[in-house]
């Protein structure tokens, strides 16, 4: 997919689904990168101090340059926008380019969620009609319906922000659940200590004021703290659901039956109906349509469905397309509300 003819191709057929062509700055500030992926993403970065002293760098995802062009224009309303360009990210494996050729494309501020995100998915499959791919899989996934899996399950709020915020970590999330499993981030000790002083503080005045809070502020803290403590049962039947939940994969068309018998099987409140989801057709195309609820991991910005396109090419698979929506983005980056987004991108380092 190196053919600069092939590339045209596909912005052309960007183009005539009704998308504007638009030019992303190449370098953005640091600190929007550094705030929404923390310290740690810094080493994946390029960059440089300017003439006045503020921190710059290389841009290493077009998505975020869209974005900040979306807020620093001080945008309004619906945009279907396209672009073509260059990333550019470090990587530990040095097999990997450290420039990253892509063409994205994206519908913002529009309140239309699954027409959009149907359009996006459509737009993409049409793009793919210059490629002289044998077949292939789109698979689709909702980091949505993770987190309303979440919400439901009887564990502390505490660890309910943990699991949805570390989804994407996949390492780090299946050490949280074997965390989850034997309680090992409870320490009795501190627990019993806890205890004592709650029932001594019981005693005290009410309205008295520590550190800027009333008594009565604390001892409910202090009462939410010593229920925490879960029966080591609890934690591993609760893993063990997450665990099944995450090996979900079937036909899309069976997506909403497969989901609900599971939410039926562990009496969870929540029933998905197969219009939920953007397609429902199992081929389209040349194209295998299957749906996966661990796919979305490692994409760290997607909030609803997500997608991947892996293709036949010359007798090798290879992923050309990835996409999903991102509606706290935009948020996360500076805004004062949640602005609607949902895109695709096509590698074109192939």
């Amino acid at each position: 997919m190196k053919s600069k003819n092939l590339s045209d191709k596909i912005l052309q057929s960007v183009q005539s689904k009704g998308f504007k062509y638009i030019e992303l700055p190449s370098v953005i500030e640091t600190s929007h990168i550094v705030q929404r992926s923390g310290e740690s993403f810094r080493k994946f970065i390029f960059s440089f101090i300017d003439q006045t002293g503020n921190e710059l760098c290389l841009r290493p995802d077009l998505t975020i340059a869209s974005c900040l062009r979306y807020l620093d224009n001080n945008l309004k309303g619906k945009e279907k926008i396209f672009y073509s360009g260059q990333a550019y990210r470090k990587s530990p494996d040095k097999k990997n380019s450290i420039i990253r050729n892509q063409i994205g494309f994206e519908i913002i501020g529009s309140n239309d969620e699954k027409n959009d995100d149907k359009e996006i998915i459509n737009t993409s499959i049409k793009s793919l009609k210059d490629l002289k791919y044998s077949s292939g899989i789109l698979t689709i996934g909702n980091v949505e319906i993770f987190n309303l899996l979440i919400s439901k399950l009887d564990i502390p709020k505490r660890w309910k922000l943990r699991l949805t915020r570390h989804f994407w970590r996949e390492d780090y999330f299946n050490d949280l659940l074997k965390r989850l499993e034997t309680n090992s981030d409870v320490d009795p000790t501190i627990v019993e200590v806890d205890k004592r002083r709650y029932l001594k503080m019981l005693k005290d005045n009410q309205s008295s004021i520590i550190a800027g809070r009333t008594l009565k502020e604390i001892l409910e803290r202090f009462d939410k703290k010593i229920k925490d403590p879960r029966r080591t049962s609890k934690g591993r039947n609760i893993s063990k659901i997450i665990k099944e939940f995450l090996k979900i994969k079937c036909p899309i068309d069976k997506a909403g039956y497969v989901l609900n018998k599971f939410f039926k099987k562990h009496k969870i409140n929540l029933i998905v109906d197969q219009k939920y989801f953007p397609i429902s057709k199992n081929r389209i195309s040349k194209l295998n349509v299957f749906f996966s609820t661990s796919f979305g991991r490692q994409l760290e910005y997607y909030t609803g469905m997500v997608f991947k396109i892996d293709i036949k090419l010359n007798s090798k698979i290879m992923n050309c397309c990835n996409g999903g929506r991102y509606d706290k983005l935009i948020f996360d980056l500076g805004s004062k509300k949640q602005i609607p987004a949902v895109g695709a991108a096509f590698n074109l380092n192939y």
